[in-house]
């Protein structure tokens, strides 16, 4: 077996976001205790110990890498994240490696996606990508999303959750042409990816254009980050975002959201201003928001750059926001630990999205899209294609 560089395979674990400890459980490698298969497969790291032709293929699968980027001289770089609009650590911690093997996993599903698009011959470009530039301000770019998704404020407001405002929202983007996607992990909950280290990411492409929204943030929280995204489509700048406000071109975006979910308008209703007492912008912003779908951390920034609340109890509230979400997902998690959980096509169906399902089993249908690569796009194995898209599919076979 040809030479590989141990550097390759400490980089491929660690870009795939796995420690050693669950990179050794992950690989099956049992050696009566976990801390001597931990040790061993340091050591075989570090060149201590030959790497058999098994363990490199089992590595190749759980690490998600091909084979032949084993047999590379050196690592290569990070994956091609376009702008990176976050303010990040100088050191790669482990959340950031996360992110890395997130959007690497995300570039291939898109580039096989546009690829199929472009095989389409009634296929058209999408004119609205990079049609707009932050001089055009926040009114003409909002704008042109309301027009080119038709939606409006009322039409969203009136629906009966969170969830489903933010169901209408992500169709009304799908039936522009652009996939909508909630990927917050890696394919398990041991690589969950905090939604301080990534809010969202854009693929500013005009054939087949993508937003990935992280679910393991609040789902009151999703349809302002899909709105953020869509104002980075707008304005053809492909990233990744966070919640940080360092960068001016993550305010344009975060303006753009804001505008459309609370107008200015309506910030005198919400009852604060810079005078108000934090409990009591909490309990005012709280009871605003669920009335409306919105995040509550959402009308805080929105209070504060409209300058009726400061910077300092913005944080504040924002904080505590954030900690109370924490502190009931984990309680319904906890809740629901010994209760059966929903099916998992049916999570994997919303996670994905309607415009990717059937685009693909149109693809599969037609047998321009083979199950492995269907199910790379997919993010799941091959046998768990057939199941998923069945739903999608009409009685003869073919793609609704």
């Amino acid at each position: 077996m040809p030479t590989v560089n141990p550097q390759i395979l400490v980089w491929a674990r660690e870009t795939a976001g796995l420690s050693l400890g669950r990179a050794a459980a992950a690989l099956g490698m049992k050696d009566g205790r976990k801390q001597r298969a931990v040790e061993r497969l340091a050591a075989i790291e570090t060149g201590e110990l030959e790497l058999s032709r098994p363990l490199l293929l089992k590595m190749s699968q759980k690490y998600r890498r091909p084979l032949l980027a084993f047999y590379l001289p050196t690592p290569p770089r990070r994956a091609d994240r376009g702008e990176d609009f976050r303010s990040v650590p100088d050191k790669e911690t482990d959340a950031e490696r996360l992110v890395d093997a997130l959007v690497r996993d995300v570039r291939a599903r898109q580039a096989t996606v546009r690829d199929i698009l472009l095989d389409d011959e009634s296929h058209q470009d999408l004119s609205f990508i990079g049609s707009m530039t932050v001089a055009d301000g926040v009114p003409d770019v909002l704008s042109s999303i309301r027009r080119v998704l038709q939606i409006d404020l009322s039409e969203y407001r009136h629906q009966a959750s969170p969830e489903k405002a933010f169901t209408l929202l992500r169709d009304r983007a799908e039936n522009a042409g652009i996939f909508v996607l909630l990927i917050g992990n890696l394919g398990s909950h041991h690589t969950a990816i905090n939604a301080e280290a990534f809010r969202g990411f854009a693929v500013a492409d005009s054939v087949a254009p993508f937003v990935v929204i992280n679910d393991q943030d609040s789902p009151s929280a999703w349809s302002f980050t899909l709105l953020h995204e869509l104002a980075h489509l707008w304005l053809g700048k492909t990233g990744i975002s966070g919640r940080h406000l360092d960068v001016q071109i993550e305010k344009f975006c975060n303006d753009v959201a804001a505008a459309f979910l609370l107008p200015d308008g309506e910030l005198p209703t919400v009852g604060v201003d810079v005078h108000t007492s934090r409990d009591e912008c909490i309990a005012k912003i709280s009871a605003f928001a669920g009335e409306r779908n919105l995040s509550r951390s959402m009308v805080a920034y929105r209070l504060h750059r409209a300058s009726r609340m400061s910077e300092a109890m913005w944080r504040t509230v924002t904080g505590i926001f954030s900690a109370q979400w924490r502190k009931s997902r984990d309680a319904k998690r906890e809740r629901q630990k010994d209760a059966q959980g929903p099916n998992y096509y049916v999570v994997r169906r919303h996670r994905l999205g309607d415009a990717l399902l059937h685009l693909v089993a149109r693809s599969v249908a037609d047998g321009s899209l083979t199950p492995t690569r269907a199910s790379k796009v997919l993010g799941v194995k091959p046998r768990s294609v057939a199941p998923l898209l069945n739903p999608v599919l009409s009685p003869d076979g073919k793609a609704a």
